[in-house]
């Protein structure tokens, strides 16, 4: 997948990666994920991009966010917004997809390989742009669910596609640790030890791929 002494920086769409971690029944462990990805190459940055609900009194993925930008990601965030479609239902907003594409676009110099964790297809120009900078893209997400949590055209776009069930052993929390946490509310996690549990709301659907429901996070 990777070349030895290659530059590196990962994409992590957080919302898209939890939905798909969620879907195999797995827990990602962020620190055992950044490791993997230094063995591979020479990690330049590893981003990680999610929405967050501010007027929230507690934010369940607030540690997480808070771990991460302490231990070696990148954090970009924005808060989201809630409206009211043309049916009446409340819905509720927060599209990362621009600010993952405009720091993508920024680094491409500086890097040999690209590594984006999400299936979502809107992210297929941004991959074949940055092919034309001479930049590898490697998108990590899964085709083992039913309907595949990557879009088709997002896969068959990458130079390299890799489903996350083969990194599970690498980079997924042991279960025993996901049971003894489960134990404990939120306030009470040990974020700089195991991540939080996060995103309480339904997993969203790819955008691009099969669904049956579109009253979703988006």
């Amino acid at each position: 997948m990777s070349v030895q002494g290659e530059k590196i920086a990962l994409f992590i769409d957080g919302a898209n990666l939890y939905a798909t971690a969620k879907s195999l029944g797995f827990d990602i462990d962020y620190k055992r994920l950044l490791r993997e990805f230094q063995s591979r190459g020479y990690l330049l940055r590893a981003f990680y991009y999610t929405a967050v609900i501010e007027d929230q009194e507690y934010s369940s993925i607030r540690p997480l966010i808070d771990w991460l930008d302490y231990n070696g990601y990148s954090v970009v965030t924005k808060a989201t917004k809630e409206f009211v479609d043309q049916t009446g239902r409340r819905k509720v907003k927060g599209n990362m997809d621009i600010e993952l594409a405009v720091d993508a676009m920024e680094i491409a110099e500086h890097i040999d390989h690209m590594v984006l964790f999400s299936g979502d297809g809107d992210f297929r120009s941004l991959v074949e742009a940055m092919q034309r900078r001479g930049v590898r893209v490697t998108v990590v997400s899964t085709v083992s669910t039913q309907p595949p949590m990557v879009a088709d055209e997002l896969r068959r776009q990458a130079d390299v596609f890799l489903d996350i069930v083969e990194l599970q052993a690498k980079i997924g929390r042991d279960p025993s640790e996901r049971a003894g946490r489960e134990t404990r509310g939120p306030r009470e996690e040990r974020a700089g030890a195991h991540t939080p549990q996060f995103l309480q709301r339904p997993p969203a659907p790819v955008r691009g791929a099969p669904t049956d429901d579109d009253d979703s996070f988006d």
